[in-house]
């Protein structure tokens, strides 16, 4: 049975283990990339059978994979700064991004 997640798109997080902050814009309800990504990738093993979320990462250019155990909820979100935010969503406000209905490709 598939865990629910625990996280919402366009919700702000924190990264546990390598202290990076993101926003959510998609979620796998299982790991849904290649056994080598995970082998080269994921370090810590985390369960494939639980959520995984694709981040755009704060100050960053580049988008991670991240398991639900290794996450948690900005206790006081902010927004992000990345090039692709205005891709996924269409603003920010009471501490969450709101999703582009008509996302860009």
């Amino acid at each position: 049975m598939t865990k629910q997640a625990m996280f919402n798109v366009g919700q702000v997080v924190n990264h546990k283990l390598f202290n990076y902050r993101g926003v959510i814009y998609e979620i796998d309800p299982i790991f849904m990339l290649s056994t080598q990504w995970y082998e080269q990738m994921a370090k810590s093993r985390p369960p494939k059978d639980e959520p995984w979320y694709h981040i755009l990462v704060d100050n960053g250019v580049h988008n991670t994979y991240v398991a639900q155990q290794n996450l948690s909820a900005e206790p006081e979100p902010g927004p992000i700064r990345h090039p692709a935010i205005d891709d996924f969503f269409v603003g920010f406000s009471n501490g969450r991004y709101y999703v582009r209905k008509n996302r860009l490709q």
